[in-house]
């Protein structure tokens, strides 16, 4: 079965997450069987509840985080070309969840496992020069269900209707806590956690 952004196609020949928008079907006697976007509590017809996938993505804070804020008035945060460009790749998400929806490590654990596209756009805030909460960042997400239950199986990026490579940022994201790991981060988890305990967990973020 094709699953087309919540559209699956089961007379389709391939096996992979998209957007209908993109689908070009040929015309065909056969119907189409349309159905939501799997492994998810379906609302109504073909909506799905996405309320946990926007929830873990608010939690991982995709927003820039500083330490010395500029004053109002004053110019914004520059950075390199060099810089700007290790985004490239990522800031393209629509957050469609075409590859959060075909993971199998998420359909197991939704409710713990962050997923392809939130872990993305996670890496994609911990890659921006402009934030510095990159430690911060990288010790909250070094968890063995946030981020450690992916087993590269490769859907995410298969299924990304950007073409975007999900599955290449969850590397580099694993290598960077890898390399950057310090004693200290348990402590400082902890302290990001008590900030708000909702964050934890994607279906309960306050």
């Amino acid at each position: 079965m094709q699953w087309h952004g919540g559209l699956p196609l089961p007379h389709c020949p391939f096996s992979r997450n998209g957007l209908a928008c993109l689908l070009y079907i040929e015309e065909s006697s056969k119907p189409i069987e349309i159905q939501p976007l799997p492994h998810t509590y379906v609302v109504k017809d073909l909506v799905p509840d996405l309320t946990n996938f926007y929830n873990q993505y608010k939690s991982i804070e995709p927003w820039l985080k500083r330490k010395d804020v500029k004053g109002q008035g004053e110019k914004e945060y520059f950075q390199s070309r060099e810089d700007r460009a290790k985004l490239d790749g990522m800031y393209e998400c629509i957050l469609c969840a075409c590859c959060m929806t075909s993971c199998p490590s998420y359909w197991w654990n939704p409710e713990y496992y962050l997923g392809p596209a939130v872990l993305m756009q996670a890496y994609r805030w911990i890659a921006d020069s402009r934030d510095q909460f990159t430690e911060e960042r990288l010790a909250w997400v070094n968890d063995t269900m946030k981020l450690y239950r992916c087993h590269g199986i490769m859907n995410c990026t298969n299924c990304c209707p950007k073409g975007l490579d999900p599955a290449k940022a969850i590397v580099n994201l694993k290598e960077q806590v890898a390399e950057t790991y310090k004693d200290g981060w348990k402590s400082m988890m902890t302290e990001q956690i008590v900030k708000n305990k909702g964050r934890e967990s994607g279906m309960m973020y306050m």
